[in-house]
């Protein structure tokens, strides 16, 4: 029983969910517990766009040191963008609009890996110079109309089902698809093994660049997917819609046990992390701190969750 337990603190993971708890227990605890369902509720809705763009960039990162997907944001943006715009309110296309947003994805991680490789630049640059031109397609498409979603993909995107957000469960089936992929495929073995030692595999006869640029096409499909969702429940695609989901992205996969050097990666984290930081903000929101505040202490619980979790693993 000790051993099983000693065993459990060693996952870096579970102190994501550890975190998430207290701060959620405190938040409660100031409310009363007026406010347990909504807040769960409201919770999970929220961290399920961070879920979904942050499994995509976990994949990312897994390949290794200097890999990290800045375009997100834009890809989010782009995608509810031109979605909204194609479908325009009609709700016999939100298949076919999905399917776009799917497209848009393929060729955002597709432009990315095609700067990485042929420009040979380092992906945090070939991916935020491709952010600046995915932005300035969504400014010339949007040119400041907000096209509302059709009725029916609003009532999804806002709606439960068996108590549990809709977009909880879109959110489970992205991770349960990812979890395969990453631990039970060969792709998924090929990717740790790339951030483990690129050379290495590259010796052992795994296809590194075709990984590579499936795995940036995956993190973009994922992100136009969660722009798609976001556009939806929000009413409409904005300019700004995925602007805090640039460092979101990265601090989920991080708190979440991921390793940034690379090759060491897991699905359940990315949960903990990122129902950790919509608390953490919704808990400061109650104490009714100003933004610049909220900024500060959340950078600082952060840090001190991620000291916390390496110092006991070392323990341990």
């Amino acid at each position: 029983m000790t051993l099983g337990f000693n065993t459990l603190l060693r996952t870096r993971w579970v102190w994501s969910f550890v975190a998430a708890s207290v701060v959620w227990f405190i938040t409660i605890m100031f409310t009363g517990g007026s406010s347990l369902v909504e807040l769960t509720q409201v919770a999970f809705t929220f961290a399920s766009f961070s879920i979904i763009v942050g499994l995509g960039q976990m994949f990312v990162i897994t390949l290794g040191p200097g890999n990290i997907d800045l375009s997100i944001p834009a890809t989010m943006t782009l995608s509810g963008t031109i979605v909204l715009k194609v479908v325009g309110g009609d709700a016999s296309l939100i298949i076919p609009g999905f399917l776009i947003a799917i497209a848009i994805g393929i060729g955002v991680g597709l432009s990315n890996f095609t700067l990485i490789k042929l420009l040979r630049i380092p992906p945090i640059i070939a991916t935020l110079a491709m952010s600046f031109i995915v932005q300035s397609a969504a400014i010339w498409t949007n040119r400041g109309l907000r096209i509302r979603p059709p009725q029916p993909l609003s009532d999804f995107a806002v709606g439960y089902t068996l108590g549990v957000p809709n977009l909880a469960w879109v959110a489970l089936v992205v991770s349960v698809l990812g979890y395969v992929l990453l631990e039970k495929s060969v792709f998924g073995r090929w990717v740790v093994a790339i951030g483990q030692n690129m050379r290495a595999a590259r010796l052992a006869g795994v296809p590194v660049d075709g990984v590579r640029c499936a795995t940036y096409v995956l993190c973009a499909v994922l992100a136009a997917i969660c722009g798609y969702f976001l556009a939806s429940f929000s009413g409409g695609a904005a300019l700004n819609m995925g602007q805090e989901y640039l460092l979101m992205s990265i601090a989920v996969v991080v708190i979440g046990g991921t390793s940034v050097a690379g090759g060491d990666s897991n699905v359940p984290g990315i949960w903990g992390a990122s129902l950790f930081m919509f608390l953490v903000v919704s808990m400061l929101n109650t104490y009714g701190f100003d933004a610049g505040f909220r900024m500060i202490m959340t950078g600082i619980i952060i840090i001190g969750v991620i000291i916390a979790a390496s110092s006991r693993t070392l323990r341990l």
